[in-house]
């Protein structure tokens, strides 16, 4: 097949090794081409913008920003872009957020490289690709009460080891405020403590360490 029919594919990822082992995978399918790698989220607008790629996968965490971040800038400016998240989580926040971003699929890195080429040829064909076992987890959630933008700042700050007084005075909010916003994200995560609140939270992708 000439290169100008195979599919173009950008990867981005920070991992020198996942990189490699993403580029070995394509480089054995004949209908696929890597145009380019990219380690954070501001090159991998850069190389989108230069070489224009029928699919791109997205690491879901760079170090600069986050892969959704990304996606809205990409797709801000080519708004047929097709881009596949790929994570090692597969939190029902995380999806929700990429796909609401635009994103056409989300994988987990944990998946067998047949599955990935696949997936790639599926988004590709202009359709979307959600595994069965990431679609499972998000269905698991349907309906649940989602944390407000104050209540996950206030998990983010839990998680960071703070108590409610340093919670408080870094979101210039009362003492009593804090505690009522903790009682809440209790109650909708389903946590016994805040401790389990913060396991919740980072499984559900709410917040990240």
């Amino acid at each position: 097949m000439s290169e100008d029919r195979r599919i173009q594919i950008l990867s981005v990822d920070d991992h020198p090794v996942v990189r490699e082992g993403i580029a070995a995978v394509i480089a054995a399918q004949p209908d696929m081409n890597l145009v380019s790698q990219a380690p954070d989220g501001r090159s991998a607008i850069e190389e989108y913008r230069r070489h224009r790629p029928d699919v791109t996968l997205m690491d879901m965490r760079l170090p600069d920003m986050n892969g959704i971040d990304a996606v809205i800038a990409i797709r801000s400016e080519f708004a047929d872009a097709r881009i596949v998240m790929l994570s090692l989580f597969q939190g029902d926040v995380e999806i929700r957020r990429a796909l609401n971003a635009g994103a056409r699929g989300f994988l987990l890195k944990s998946m067998l490289p047949r599955d990935m080429v696949a997936s790639i040829r599926q988004v590709h064909a202009g359709k979307k690709c959600l595994p069965p076992d990431v679609a499972a987890h998000l269905v698991e959630f349907l309906g649940e009460d989602v944390l407000t933008p104050r209540e996950v700042q206030v998990l983010q700050l839990v998680a960071a080891g703070k108590g409610n007084r340093d919670i408080g005075d870094a979101l210039a909010i009362s003492e009593d405020t804090v505690k009522t916003h903790v009682k809440h994200v209790m109650g909708k995560l389903g946590a016994n403590d805040r401790t389990d609140a913060v396991v919740i939270g980072l499984r559900r992708g709410i917040i990240q360490l």
